[in-house]
């Protein structure tokens, strides 16, 4: 670790500028302007739409970032306009488009855009996205007004749906609070809406253009899009927006803490054991070991992975991809064969066939496969000895769209990410609040069995909706990369207890942490792509700390956090034989203000102060010191340990 590395880095694991975005305000209502596009709408400080946004994307479902040229805003107390020009595109293709946005104190907002492909265009989608928050919507009523106009009284999803819950849609009303109603209409071409909380989005999606049509297709030279989308907010809302301290009360008895672990990718074996002292030190439960043929592994791969993860003192568990379709059961033969030479050191086998690393949308015909009852009973004999788990190693959205017979099995396995459709800060840690949801949905489809979640992390390992992830060579933010900065930063470390957080709570058996080295690692390795503050220093990232912390309370009795904001602010309290410990992180880029129900005795942080001693110190986070009191400050993206000592 550098002497002195900046406040970014110590944030974000980048020194990439982030524009903070345009506050616009027409007496209630105000709208972060950001990038061309509307966040955070809001009335009297309500949310009442999470985003409006006319976006372009290419064929594997990669968003353009628009040039924007010619931007002008005009502000009165009662009312905005913001008008410009935009290009989206690459070297290969170009879409011009024009935007004009408009506010009113009446309640009223307008979004519009109006555009020209200049070459042919070839895109998954372009025009209008709108996303309705998950907070107080989440299965609460709506009016749906359709192409025909028809209305329809019906609810958002309350479990998350694995298709669209809405289609053929104009127009969608809802109450964002008591007594506020909300009428968005969408204009310009047909709208549907997908349950965005598949892909741990903290939203609902409503999109243009119909998924059963065909994708991705082409603009020609010269197609017009001329769309509109129109928030009207009517009535008076009973009760006031919360702000201030956010108050943390302990309650009751949970559930236990789940067992943790992390992944091990092949490519990252060499690093593993070079750094296999530091690591060893983390106390974990199990490395999920990843095996794939098309990618050149074999028996000695099992062997060395199974001996990393020995070294490390964890317990091998085995993710084994299926490749074959129509020699699936000689395959896994062949594979338990291998693995019994080596002394079946996989306590926990995970199988999954090949195609099912990729997406396959609503109406879209699935690709040629293994049944599951197959692969399964193949997985059975070959491995007979071993808890046999299974699901998706891609994401949640393929679990819940494609549900594996759990009778076969001993426990269901799926993966999440971070940065599927977003990849800004605020996006990646909102990801969050989607995820007791996911938990929920998992559960009912696991019925009964133990849920293994992970490996995750905020990057992505692999792509189900493209050709690959991001490699993301200049060290940026954006969707689907695969090498993430804020990996090595303390938003890294904040989502890490959050996301542990909200599995804990939701009933995971066991949650994996994205890797041990490598993109998703805990730790500097050397690596092609660049790690500043760490390149020829080496280092702990934070995310280490938070891992080893929380090993050490593995299996241990929860107990309730009751959080008033839980957006910003997540945490968990395990019960110890000395009392109850407390993890919170600060999921915001600002200072926060706890206020505490209960008495602590002792605290240590992880924060940007203490960053660079943390990178050299694996237990900095064992010195305790006297708790300042009831209120305490949290810093960005900072983790606080507490100790309660009850009478």
């Amino acid at each position: 670790m550098s002497d002195n590395p900046s406040r970014a880095i110590r944030l974000f694991g980048t020194e990439e500028p982030v524009t903070p975005p345009r506050l616009l305000r027409a007496g209630p209502i105000t709208a972060e302007f950001e990038a061309g596009n509307l966040r955070y709408i809001r009335y009297d400080g309500i949310e009442i739409m999470r985003a409006v946004s006319f976006i372009v994307r290419d064929k594997d479902w990669g968003t353009y970032n628009p040039v924007i040229a010619n931007l002008a805003v005009t502000e009165g107390t009662d009312h905005f306009r913001v008008t410009y020009d935009a290009v989206a595109g690459d070297d290969a293709q170009s879409f011009d488009y024009q935007a004009v946005i408009e506010g009113r104190a009446d309640g009223t907002l307008r979004f519009a855009g109006k555009g020209k492909a200049a070459t042919d265009f070839l895109t998954n989608r372009t025009g209008f996205v709108v996303l309705h928050p998950i907070d107080g919507v989440a299965g609460a009523p709506v009016s749906i007004e359709h192409v025909d106009g028809k209305v329809v009284e019906s609810r958002f999803p309350a479990i998350i749906d694995p298709i669209q819950p809405m289609m053929n849609l104009r127009a969608l009303t809802h109450e964002a609070a008591p007594g506020l109603k909300v009428r968005c209409l969408m204009e310009g071409d047909t709208f549907e809406m997908e349950d965005q909380r598949n892909w741990t989005d903290a939203s609902y999606k409503t999109y243009v253009r119909p998924l059963a049509l065909p994708w991705p297709y082409t603009l020609g030279k010269g197609t017009e899009i001329d769309q509109a989308v129109t928030l009207t907010v009517t009535g008076r809302m009973s009760g006031e927006a919360s702000g201030g301290a956010i108050k943390v009360k302990l309650g009751g008895k949970a559930d236990h803490l789940p067992m943790l672990g992390a992944g091990l990718d092949p490519d990252d074996i060499d690093s593993v054991l070079a750094k296999a002292v530091d690591l060893s030190k983390l106390g974990l439960n199990h490395v999920i070991c990843h095996f794939d043929r098309r990618r050149g592994h074999d028996a000695v791969t099992l062997q060395r992975a199974a001996a990393a993860a020995k070294v490390v003192g964890a317990k091998p568990w085995l993710e084994a991809v299926i490749v074959s379709i129509d020699a699936a059961e000689a395959e896994i033969a062949a594979l338990g064969e291998a693995v019994a030479k080596i002394g079946a050191p996989f306590e926990t086998v995970l199988v999954s066939p090949a195609p099912d690393m990729k997406c396959t949308l609503p109406g879209s015909v699935w690709p040629p496969c293994p049944p599951f009852e197959l692969v399964y009973r193949a997985a059975r004999k070959a491995f007979p000895k071993a808890r046999l788990g299974g699901g998706m190693f891609s994401y949640f959205t393929e679990l819940n769209r494609k549900r594996p017979p759990v009778d076969l099995l001993d426990a269901v396995s799926f993966t999440t990410s971070a940065m599927v459709h977003a990849g800004d800060d605020r996006s990646v840690t909102e990801t969050l609040q989607a995820l007791p949801a996911i938990a929920q949905s998992a559960a009912a489809i696991a019925a009964g069995k133990p849920m293994l979640v992970g490996p995750s992390a905020i990057g992505m390992r692999d792509n189900p909706y493209g050709e690959k992830p991001k490699q993301n060579p200049d060290n940026i933010r954006q969707a689907m990369n695969w090498n993430d900065p804020r990996q090595r930063g303390l938003l890294g470390a904040a989502w890490d207890l959050g996301y542990v957080a909200r599995f804990a709570y939701g009933g995971a058996s066991a949650v994996t942490l994205g890797g041990l080295a490598g993109p998703f690692g805990l730790l500097y390795a050397h690596a092609a792509y660049p790690q500043p503050g760490y390149d020829g220093k080496g280092g702990l990232f934070p995310a280490f700390h938070v891992l080893r912390g929380l090993a050490a309370l593995q299996g241990r009795e929860l107990r309730q956090l009751d959080i008033a904001r839980a957006g910003e602010v997540q945490g968990l309290a395990v019960t110890t034989p000395k009392g109850t410990e407390i993890w919170l992180a600060n999921l915001t880029g600002d200072a926060k203000t706890l206020t505490l129900d209960f008495e602590v005795s002792s605290l240590s942080r992880l924060d940007a102060d203490n960053f660079p001693e943390a990178a050299g110190d694996p237990a900095c986070l064992d010195r305790l010191h006297p708790a300042p009191g009831r209120d305490i400050e949290l810093s960005a993206y900072a983790v606080l340990r507490l100790i309660v000592t009850e009478k």
